[in-house]
């Protein structure tokens, strides 16, 4: 009998007819249905297996007998059907009638057969026994790949059907209606099925390919539907979750990770995107602000999934801490407070923070433990674009926020870095916080303000980036275990001798912090260990600022009791302890030991300057002068009352002796003497009001001839200082004609520079000296160009210069990162190379023969100098022309006993 006859005479069979027939008439059936070529037929076909037949099949022979002898045509077809559209499409237009009417055709085709897979599922899902996926294997398998050609169809339509989309958008419309239909009726099939106990490898493996389908369809559908998107979500946690015993080795959990991350980042674009435009308009929609809270519930929507996820599969999640950690970055780097977001409101920033942002603290809190994250999170060669600096640090703080809840073995791995050689290469958080904050100099520049509750119980307030580290990281060292002291120790030291000035006073300040709040004893070791290293350090040593700053402000927080031990420990009597004694602060003392270290600083500093001058005044025993000259200063500046007449005389004499012996060349080409020079011009300010003119003449003179050489930043700084102090000062008469208009010319040039800091101090400077100075004629002959007078009046008014605007501000700090990024790489480079280098090495010059070239010259040069200021006072004598033409004809030898051909 013909299959139509036999088709036709089977439909009016009744269902006690079909079960009768079924082993006669189904594999009949199914064999034409595998010879046909036709698509009517088929489907057909297909409609009669699975509407009258497959009700009286058993569930044990449904794979057997009819899913996988039917299915894979099934599909075939189906991508037959999309492929001949794709293969016609482009050529569609309301003009072809025949086209339009054959895909319109071929659209229903896929319409009906959705409706056929949509059918024979919902048969099997009503069953009321116990379902298992081996039974039905096929059927999954094939409707997951018919439901992700259909999607994949409608979600490219617009390139498919090359802009004629409106001629079939009704059928493509119902397309995807069933292709809905049917993944919820599949969806509610596969929540039926049940896993045994002694789930078969096969059985495993097929739930593991089922989810990677639907994981696949997730991405297609992504930006479809957000229900439909959502719901297949649903599906994929809900599934991994029942069964994680049997499948969570064969799952792709970097794929499920990746997948939702992108999803979060995508939705929170969406938010972001919304947020800004309704901040910008004028009158926002009300449909903008549901579809901005929609989109936000469905970020905490992925983000909840995320969590519940990771928490559930965190041991095999290892490669995907990467991404985690990058989605943070993604996420905060575009939201306030970060300079490189978009303006939105504080409402819905707060509604962002509150319904998402909160859910992803969640996540990363459950991460804390897991060693994989720490490695990321830690590691020392992290290579983060600009705009993830900040959202990095951010991230550390959040954590370290969140460790002093967890067990210490925790913490421990946190603040500890690699300890052997098969771990990754780790930093402890704090040493990677210092790093983190120091590439965050945009945020410090300009600066950044956040919102943070200082005390609890408070209202939250604004405070700066930097006010907010800070605030944070002491409260972490406030928890810390005994056993991550020393981790933090080394990692503060690292810090404070750190190329960045910020990151350098963070560590001070925490370090500050920590001698206040732990034991008066403690305070006392670091005090005395960092003493100790100041003592040890060479003269030059880069080290040697940050350490004796930090130094000094400790010495305020010392007990008495240990302050009196400290003195004990470092007489300051000794010369080898100026070193230490310079830098500190005499006022941190109480009184009488005060009293005690200014009177044994000043009599050992003037004793050993002394010496020097009575010796041989070799460059070598300069850093020793230096030392020395540093004492006495420290001595007068903490005395807080004038040197008694005794001590006066001797620093007087000292000074006097000294400025002799410098000029003005020497003085540029050499930093040690430019050192000793910083430290002579403040001790000379206080005995200015009983300096004898010759040597105010002949000091002024000096440098008046050194400003006009531009020297060095420190130096012109220097010289600023000692100006500012002359105000208080009266210029005898017979000194006035030489003195007045060179300390003229000196403002006039260092007002006229061009460095932003030597200006800015000389304004200051002229300014106290000007209020002070009973010589008023020299402040208009300080200002003889109209641009520095300007600046003067300016100054004075307190008048502001032109508001930089916020956005110009933010690019420039920004190219100005550049540069600094670059120097600290540079600088953290050197500083590795020559953390080996010895002090013999930073002195190479200093060898016998060099050394004795050195100070013959030194003493040449120092009794020529000598002789041209006295010139300025007194005649020459009639024998010094000549004898100075014998001393041009000798150095001319000498200058071409230098020569390279020399013999």
């Amino acid at each position: 009998m013909p299959l139509a006859e036999s088709m036709q005479e089977m439909e009016e069979w009744s269902p006690e007819q079909c079960r009768r027939n079924v082993s006669g008439a189904l594999p009949q059936l199914i064999s034409q249905y595998q010879l046909s070529k036709d698509w009517t037929e088929d489907i057909r076909m297909f409609n009669f297996v699975t509407e009258m037949f497959l009700p009286h099949v058993s569930l044990d022979e449904m794979e057997e007998s009819i899913f996988s002898q039917i299915l894979p045509k099934a599909d075939k077809l189906f991508d037959d059907l999309i492929c001949e559209i794709s293969s016609q499409a482009s050529s569609l237009s309301s003009q072809n009638v025949e086209l339009k009417t054959s895909l319109r055709s071929i659209l229903q085709t896929m319409v009906q057969w959705l409706k056929a897979f949509t059918a024979c599922v919902h048969h099997v899902c009503s069953l009321s026994q116990p379902i298992t996926l081996e039974s039905i294997r096929s059927l999954p398998a094939s409707v997951l790949r018919v439901l992700h050609a259909a999607f994949s169809h409608c979600k490219d339509s617009d390139t498919v059907y090359s802009g004629r989309l409106h001629l079939v958008s009704d059928l493509l419309q119902a397309v995807f209606k069933e292709a809905v239909s049917l993944q919820k009726q599949l969806v509610e099939l596969l929540d039926k099925t049940t896993v045994t106990t002694g789930i078969s490898d096969n059985e495993t493996s097929d739930m593991a390919s089922v989810l990677h389908s639907v994981l696949d369809i997730c991405a297609v559908v992504s930006n479809m539907d957000h229900a439909l998107h959502a719901n297949t979500w649903k599906f994929i946690i809900k599934q991994s979750l029942k069964h994680q015993t049997a499948i969570k080795g064969h799952l792709r959990h970097n794929d499920v990770i990746n997948g939702l991350c992108d999803d979060i980042l995508l939705s929170f674009y969406s938010c972001v995107q919304l947020a800004e435009h309704m901040t910008l308009s004028v009158t926002p929609e009300m449909t903008d602000q549901k579809l901005f809270q929609k989109t936000v519930k469905l970020c905490r929507f992925f983000a909840n999934s995320l969590v519940h996820y990771s928490k559930e599969f965190m041991p095999f999640l290892s490669q995907s801490c990467n991404r985690l950690h990058k989605l943070y970055l993604q996420i905060h780097s575009q939201f306030p407070p970060s300079l490189s977001a978009v303006s939105i409101s504080e409402i819905h920033k707060n509604e962002i923070s509150n319904v998402f942002l909160v859910v992803l603290d969640q996540l990363f809190l459950q991460f804390l433990p897991f060693r994989a994250f720490v490695d990321v999170v830690l590691h020392d060669k992290l290579d983060l674009p600009p705009e993830h600096s900040f959202p990095h640090c951010l991230l550390l703080i959040n954590l370290m926020d969140k460790l002093p809840s967890l067990p210490e073995d925790v913490i421990l791995v946190w603040c500890s870095g690699s300890r052997s050689v098969e771990e990754s290469s780790r930093m402890s958080v704090f040493r990677a916080l210092f790093k983190s904050f120091t590439l965050c100099s945009p945020e410090v520049a300009m600066p950044l303000v956040m919102q943070d509750v200082v005390l609890k119980g408070q209202q939250p307030s604004n405070i700066t980036f930097y006010q907010y580290v800070c605030v944070h990281l002491c409260a972490f060292i406030i928890s810390l275990p005994p056993t991550c002291f020393s981790e933090l120790e080394v990692a503060l030291l690292d810090a404070v001798l750190s190329p960045s000035m910020m990151s350098s006073l963070l560590a001070m300040d925490s370090w500050c912090f920590l001698a206040r709040y732990e034991t008066a004893e403690l305070c006392a070791h670091h005090i005395c260990v960092l003493a100790h290293v100041v003592k040890s350090l060479p003269g030059e040593c880069y080290m040697s600022t940050p350490i004796t700053v930090l130094l000094r402000r400790l010495l305020f927080l010392m007990s008495a009791e240990h302050q009196l031990e400290f003195i004990k420990m470092f007489p300051p009597e000794e010369v080898e302890n100026f070193t230490i004694w310079q830098h500190l602060s005499l006022s941190a003392l109480p009184a009488p030991l005060r009293v005690q270290v200014n009177a044994d600083l000043l009599t050992a500093g003037i004793a050993q300057s002394s010496s020097w001058l009575d010796g041989e005044r070799t460059l070598k025993d300069l850093l020793q002068l230096n030392s020395s000259l540093s004492a006495i200063l420290t001595a007068c500046s903490s005395s807080g009352e004038p040197l008694d007449a005794e001590h006066q005389s001797a620093v007087k004499g000292i000074v006097g002796r000294l400025w002799p012996l410098l000029n003005v060349n020497q003085i540029i080409s050499e930093p040690i003497l430019q050192q000793t020079l910083c430290v002579i011009l403040p001790i000379s300010t206080f005995i200015a009001e009983t300096m004898e003119s010759p040597l105010l003449t002949q000091i002024i003179s000096l440098l008046s001839c050194l400003s006009k050489e531009k020297p060095q930043a420190h130096v012109q700084l220097a010289m600023l200082e000692f100006l500012s102090g002359l105000g208080k000062v009266f210029i005898p008469h017979e000194a006035q004609t030489a003195v007045l208009p060179k300390i003229s010319g000196i403002f006039s040039v260092l007002l006229a520079d061009k460095s932003w800091l030597i200006q800015q101090h000389a304004l200051e400077a002229f300014t106290r000296f000007a209020e002070e100075t009973s010589h008023e004629d020299v402040v208009p002959q300080s200002l003889h160009a109209e641009e520095t007078k300007n600046k003067v009046i300016a100054f004075l008014n307190k008048s502001l210069p032109t508001a930089e605007p916020e956005s110009t501000k933010l690019e420039r700090v920004k190219e100005e990162k550049k540069i600094l990024d670059a120097w600290f790489a540079r600088t953290t480079t050197r500083r590795v190379e020559e953390s080996g280098e010895t002090s013999a090495k930073r002195f190479r010059h200093s060898d016998t023969i060099v050394q004795q070239f050195d100070v013959h010259i030194q003493s040449a040069e120092n009794a020529l100098t000598n002789m041209q200021s006295l010139l300025q006072h007194v005649p020459a004598p009639d024998w010094l022309s000549e004898r100075l033409y014998n001393m041009q004809a000798l150095l001319t030898t000498l200058q071409k006993s230098c020569l390279p051909n020399n013999t």
